[in-house]
């Protein structure tokens, strides 16, 4: 039978099939195309949504970046604003000279590290709060009226926490030592006074900074801010930690003794107490209380382990970053439950390799105050606009927990007794409000040059402030840190 012609049907069924598999094969060279369309689709939204964002919320944040160069161009525009303390003195102000702007520090040297300076990369206050100082909340009729004058517009206000009556209590108690003095309000975190010695006027700070320069003066301090980058060996001080561990592992604060001969060996360490005096039969508390640095070096030894005790003390912040705005060195503590017994003695008693900041030594204090519950130290206040209204305020905040309830509250009955009867005694025995505290020697060489500590808080039931001290070479000439600590405690209570 000769082919038979295609039929309609048949060459239909052929172009429906032709076209489905056209189809197919566009589909297939069309999809990397669609998917790349909704990339940039999400890309463009994602774009969108953060410049929205950083708008409204990251803005500031970035522009108030220290390393913001822009911050150089509004200082054209703006008028640096000033600096006062939370009693209203007057820290840091512009003012004119010569036909130009400079800053001008009332107090000179008594602020001069927790303030800061403007110049030479700035630093304190016034580099960490350089944006707000040049940006002006002024109402627009007067940024109207300076833009048709050409005058600068005023910056605004930083208030700060700092207590002028206290810091400069503290910066005459220290007379010409070396050191550092902190003051919180442990249930806040404000800073009510930080000082440094030796210090440097800011004033001058462009011949402060030629002598820095110098080969005579590359060696100084005087620009390091001791109260947050001073480590320490903390001396008597550590006690509270090596107490906390004695707590935490016996569960209580009774059952302890040890006879204190003057002086005993540990592990072939001598270990000798103040002066060689015989404490006798002493419990923890009288350990505490005398500072028996003996009866410590056997707690040590016998009664606590090295691995709990690097835990505390990581616990209470030793070896990590310190919540503070500012910039803060690490403390740092080194043993471990591998460390020979020989380096345990010294190391307990707060010698050895420990080393610790006056505003650490302040902070742990302060937890101790609070219930275990450390918050975050802060400087500023608010910030007002030049006319003197509220722009912006800042609240404290829980930086930590360190302890628990419990532990505070035993650590803070031990620590009743050096201000009772023990070795802060003869300043706060008789005091008008019960101070809570701990003294330190620290030795720093084989001579016996030392430098001396007190860290505590007064009025025990509803603590008031937390005061922490180290001055160095306290056996020059007898200045001890329960001295200075006494001057900002006279200062506090009218």
């Amino acid at each position: 039978m000769p082919p038979q012609p295609d039929t309609p049907v048949t060459r239909l069924e052929e172009f429906l099939l032709h076209k489905e598999k056209r189809e197919e094969r566009n589909k297939r060279k069309n999809r990397p195309i669609v998917v790349l369309t909704y990339v940039f689709v999400l890309l463009f939204f994602g774009m969108f949504g953060y410049i929205i964002y950083f708008l409204a919320a990251d803005a500031e944040r970035v522009v108030a970046d220290s390393g913001n160069r822009r911050q150089d161009a509004m200082a054209d525009l703006v008028k640096r604003g000033e600096i006062v303390s939370s009693d209203g003195s007057v820290l840091a102000r512009t003012v004119e000279k010569g036909g130009k702007d400079v800053r001008e520090y009332p107090y000179g040297e008594t602020f001069a590290h927790v303030v800061g300076y403007n110049d030479y990369g700035r630093a304190g206050i016034e580099l960490s709060m350089n944006f707000q100082l040049l940006t002006t909340h002024e109402n627009i009729m007067s940024q109207v009226k300076d833009d048709l004058a050409g005058r600068k517009k005023d910056g605004d206000t930083v208030v700060t926490t700092l207590n002028a009556k206290l810091q400069t209590a503290a910066y005459k108690a220290m007379k010409n030592h070396k050191g550092a003095v902190v003051v919180l309000e442990p249930d806040s975190g404000r800073i009510l006074a930080m000082v440094s010695k030796p210090g440097f006027d800011p004033n001058k700070i462009d011949e402060v900074w030629e002598e820095i320069h110098t080969e005579e003066g590359e060696k100084s301090t005087v620009l390091l801010n001791r109260a947050t980058q001073g480590l320490y060996a903390p001396g008597s001080t550590f006690k509270i930690v090596t107490t906390l561990q004695y707590i935490r592992e016996h569960g209580s604060t009774s059952g302890y003794s040890y006879d204190c001969s003057g002086e005993d060996s540990f592990a072939n360490v001598k270990i000798i107490c103040y002066n060689h005096r015989k404490h006798g039969e002493v419990d923890l508390e009288h350990s505490v209380g005398y500072s028996c640095n003996t009866s410590f070096a056997n707690i040590g030894m016998n009664e606590i382990s090295m691995a709990g005790l690097r835990t505390t003390t990581e616990d209470l912040l030793f070896n990590k970053e310190i919540p503070y705005d500012g910039g803060c060195q690490k403390s740092s503590f080194v043993l471990d439950g591998n460390s020979s017994r020989e380096q345990i003695p010294q190391t307990v008693i707060g010698q050895g390799d420990t080393q610790i900041t006056p505003l650490h030594n302040a902070m742990i204090m302060s937890a101790i105050a609070n219930g275990g519950v450390l918050m975050k130290p802060y400087l500023v206040d608010s910030i007002r606009n030049a006319a003197g209204s509220e722009v912006k305020t800042y609240k404290s905040s829980t930086a930590a927990t360190l302890m628990t309830v419990d532990e505070a509250s035993k650590l803070a009955e031990l620590l009743k007794a050096p201000a009772e009867y023990g070795t802060a005694a003869w300043k706060f025995s008789n005091y008008r409000h019960k101070i809570i505290g701990k003294t330190g020697t620290a030795e720093y060489d084989a001579a016996g040059h030392c430098n001396s500590w007190f860290v505590g808080y007064s009025n025990p039931e509803d603590p008031d402030i937390v005061v922490s001290v180290v001055i160095e070479d306290s056996d020059e000439d007898g200045l001890t840190g329960v001295d200075v600590a006494g001057a900002v405690f006279e200062a506090y209570y009218p």
